[in-house]
């Protein structure tokens, strides 16, 4: 029987981006790999989706969330739950994972913790992996606002709430470890992985210019055939620092107009900060679902604007430069995944920065052309076929590691391995040796890795 493994997330939806999009290309990968997954996200209503032949979605009845995003469906402890055995407890004990991945902060990584207690009982212990896609300190800030309490907040939770309950972590970017790294705690130590999110290249490169499709976008933005046309994609949502957008537009000279594509929280705020700041030079089109759209809406654009400094991957502006759009973007953040001075224009996230990046586009032809062809080159180091072949590879090495896996090799001894459970007991170490000590006998053992060491993506594991 071929391994299975079985994702949840809370971040799944028809209008959602980033992790669909992972999620559809990981079930893609299983197909095309012969071996199962199994996707549980929240719906309007249960129903299963096969996938091919190896893949299945389990659409799980939700309710809205209450705050935020109305237009997410949350899965809440109720479905796993004892004594409740609702359908997600009910999922679990019919597929029998030997993975179980987890990417939810707030409502359902408390599975990963039942689990690890033995609290669901007659399922045999999977390792658990806990998948990064965002950090918690900077939602906190994006929607309560920057403070000391927020950040001091945050990291006890990460440290306590979250980081616990898992054998093992995946963060989509440095930058997304790096909170992981500065929120764990000594008696809960945990590998941290980092691999990187990916694009469709094939679909982005062949995007061509219409002119009829310009002249149309153009018309619609009220600008003619001197406009220069910026784009944004993107979910309007208070993280993702949209102000800057209407900071940029309002202090660039000459025909700039801004096209906007994406809906969101912020969606009545940004058309209204448009007609007061940038009054005839911002057009919202909503979330664009049809993919043969928004590949034209590259195409017929003349730079990708991407503000949020403090975006954890950012699939959006990895698709434009696939697509061969010159990127505007910050310095900052996990952009720096694989945006740098070689193949987009960086600046720092503040309005007057970004209106001179977005000038430079335009104005420096030569300097465009050597760097969109740098773009695309690197765009293609992240395709979804490579990027989902290094994920399987990981959840492989993780299973052959852990003891109580049906595939587990007895004589394995990894460098990295989950600390075990004595050692999360309060007084442990105080109670047997001195730290020094338990660093020498955690060496010893093999659940140690020094935490200087750290590989590319590609290679075997970034460690904490």
């Amino acid at each position: 029987m071929p391994i299975k493994t079985l994702h949840i997330t809370n971040a799944y939806h028809s209008a959602s981006g980033g992790i669909r999009a992972f999620y559809r290309a990981m079930l893609e990968a299983a197909n095309r790999r012969g071996r199962s997954a199994r996707l549980v996200v929240p719906g309007e209503r249960s129903k299963v989706e096969e996938v091919g032949g190896w893949g299945r979605i389990y659409h799980v009845a939700a309710p809205r969330a209450f705050l935020f995003d109305r237009r997410y469906r949350l899965l809440t402890p109720a479905t796993y739950l004892p004594p409740f055995h609702g359908e997600l407890w009910r999922i679990l004990h019919d597929e029998r994972p030997d993975l179980i991945e987890v990417s939810d902060k707030y409502s359902v990584h408390w599975l990963a913790g039942l689990l690890r207690r033995g609290w669901i009982s007659d399922l045999k212990r999977p390792p658990l992996v806990g998948m990064s896609c965002e950090r918690m300190d900077d939602n906190v800030e994006a929607f309560l606002g920057r403070s000391r309490a927020g950040r001091l907040w945050s990291r006890f939770y990460m440290g306590y709430c979250y980081i616990p309950f898992f054998d093992y972590h995946i963060a989509n970017s440095g930058y997304t470890a790096a909170e992981l790294r500065g929120a764990m705690r000594a008696r809960h130590e945990r590998p941290i992985y980092v691999r990187p999110m990916g694009v469709d290249v094939d679909d982005f490169a062949t995007a061509r210019r219409s002119e009829q499709g310009r002249r149309n976008l153009t018309a619609e933005t009220g600008g003619d055939e001197r406009t220069n046309l910026l784009l944004y994609a993107g979910r309007l949502s208070p993280e993702k620092n949209l102000p800057l957008l209407i900071e940029m537009i309002g202090r660039l000279e000459g025909d700039f107009r801004l096209v906007v594509a994406g809906d969101g929280p912020l969606a009545g705020w940004l058309e209204n900060e448009a007609k007061i700041r940038a009054p005839g030079r911002v057009r919202l089109l909503g979330h664009i679902g049809d993919r043969a759209k928004l590949l034209d809406l590259y195409a017929d654009c003349d730079a990708f604007i991407h503000p949020n400094p403090r975006e954890p991957f950012g699939i959006a502006p990895l698709e434009a430069m696939a697509a061969g759009l010159p990127l505007v973007a910050p310095n900052a953040g996990g952009v720096l995944s694989y945006a740098d001075e070689t193949n987009a224009w960086l600046a720092e996230p503040n309005g007057e920065s970004f209106a001179a990046a977005a000038r430079a586009v335009i104005n420096d032809p030569a300097t465009r052309k050597d760097r969109l062809a740098r773009a695309r080159w690197t765009a293609r180091q992240y395709q979804w076929r490579v990027v989902t072949d290094s994920f399987f590879k990981l959840y492989d090495e993780l299973i052959d590691q852990f003891p109580s896996s049906r595939f587990a090799r007895r004589q394995y001894r990894p460098a990295a391995f989950p600390v075990p459970e004595e050692y999360e007991r309060p007084g442990y170490f105080e109670s047997h040796a001195s730290p020094r000590t338990h660093t020498g006998e955690r060496r010893r053992r093999g659940y140690w890795r020094d935490p200087g060491s750290a590989d590319s993506w590609t290679g075997s594991r970034d460690a904490s």
